[in-house]
């Protein structure tokens, strides 16, 4: 027959049990990656967000620049007195919006080519010349 150690006890009463630092985590832990999980899927979502915003900013962007460009022939080269006059006179088929519902902006003549225009949006966050416009 085994003998018994004189460590082992049959009968534990709470003050003799062994605690240590990570002893009640056991059932937080699968509590922990699920949150761990759900904020690296929440991190996800928005950055895919912001950039499909993006891409459709720039879809539109480029239709926007065919109505222009249609205008400028029609005109000498002239400039439109604005975005909002294109849409009336039926160069635009759509709004010129962005993808998070603000006016686009032309500015004529523009920064880099002085005889042409620029065509932009805010981005993201809606700052007039920040770092994250589209243009």
């Amino acid at each position: 027959m085994a003998r018994k150690r004189p460590g082992d006890r049959a009968i534990f009463f709470p003050w003799e049990r062994r605690r240590s630092l990570f002893s009640g985590v056991g059932r937080a832990k699968p509590l922990a990656a699920a949150l761990g999980m759900a904020a690296i899927l929440l991190l996800f979502g928005v950055r895919e967000r912001t950039a499909s915003g993006v891409r459709s900013t720039r879809a539109r962007i480029g239709v926007i620049t065919k109505g222009v460009d249609a205008w400028r022939a029609d005109h000498e080269r002239a400039c439109p007195p604005s975005l909002a006059a294109l849409e009336e006179q039926g160069y635009l088929s759509a709004p010129p919006i962005d993808a998070w519902g603000r006016p686009l902006r032309l500015l004529c003549p523009g920064f880099g080519n002085p005889r042409g225009y620029d065509l932009m949006s805010d981005g993201p966050d809606g700052a007039m010349g920040g770092l994250d416009r589209v243009e």
